[in-house]
């Protein structure tokens, strides 16, 4: 992926969602020719000279002091996110004078698959920051039984989201929202490793083949990994709403471990139950599951 054109497309489109009025400036005349925030407004509110600011638009943040950056996102009113990814496309990793970066795990060690395994009683698996499926517990199997029925290996959860829109709309109950998630928690992992050759793939393999993903990414949306709630409708099971814990892994730098639940009493905790006693009946139920579902 190319820097400077990911950098220049960030800063614009944050800088055009902003109103004079949203950053308290007055606006003086009504016919304003840029939507949004004028470059030397935010050169402005950055407290830096507009020359410097046109040549960060540009591309170019080498050498951006931590302060100016700050005062930067400050000024185009960035979220937690955006931030992160303004200082990642600032301090690249991997670049050939940065600091090398270990690049996220396409497989996980084998203690890593007994912890999965000792989880008995919740979904659980390890992906990393490209949507890869390294690896699941039984129940994680047979809950993500849909994603699984690509015989690519690894499983992808973004292909599905995407390339099998039809499968992952039945699948995700709100499907436009985890569609425009999955789009910005990519490009949040490029701005964190521009250099991934397999990220790089995914993105060109996305924006090809799905006119969708290609006007989220355009949006220059970004998202951090939090835990949170997913609405899910199984072909075993029917409706799941589910609580997730995204968890890093220190000693696995780029990993993840997701962790699905549900309060004690529900009745998704009931078709947690109920589907995992299914699974446990069976020799591979993540075969049996799309048999039965198709």
């Amino acid at each position: 992926m190319d820097l400077r054109t990911e950098v220049r497309e960030f800063l614009s489109s944050r800088r055009a969602r902003i109103t004079p009025e949203q950053a308290g400036l007055p606006a003086y005349g009504g016919n304003r020719r840029v939507k949004g925030l004028r470059r030397e407004e935010v050169a402005v509110l950055a407290g830096v000279s507009v020359d410097y600011y046109v040549r960060m638009e540009r591309g170019s943040l080498a050498g951006a002091s931590d302060g100016v950056l700050e005062a930067l996102a400050s000024a185009l009113q960035l979220d937690e996110a955006e931030r992160d990814h303004l200082f990642h496309l600032a301090r690249p990793s991997g670049a050939p004078s940065g600091p090398r970066r270990r690049r996220p795990a396409v497989t996980v060690r084998s203690t890593l698959q007994q912890v999965l395994d000792a989880i008995s009683d919740a979904p659980a698996w390890i992906g990393n920051g490209r949507y890869d499926v390294l690896a699941m517990n039984q129940l994680g199997r047979a809950l993500y039984s849909p994603v699984l029925a690509d015989p690519r290996q690894p499983a992808n959860t973004a292909r599905f989201v995407y390339l099998n829109p039809e499968a992952a709309r039945d699948f995700f109950v709100d499907y436009d929202r985890i569609a425009g998630d999955v789009a910005a928690k990519l490009r949040m992992e490029a701005g964190r490793n521009p250099h991934d050759d397999e990220l790089i793939a995914l993105v060109g393999e996305l924006s090809t083949r799905s006119e969708l993903f290609r006007r989220r990414w355009a949006s220059q949306d970004v998202r951090l990994r939090r835990s949170g709630r997913k609405r899910l409708h199984h072909p075993i099971v029917g409706r799941l709403d589910l609580d997730v814990e995204s968890l890093e892994l220190p000693a696995e730098p780029g990993l993840h471990l997701i962790v699905y639940t549900a309060p004690a009493g529900t009745q998704t905790a009931d078709n947690l139950a109920l589907l995992a006693s299914w699974a446990a009946t069976r020799q591979t139920p993540a075969t049996e599951l799309e048999e039965h579902s198709g």
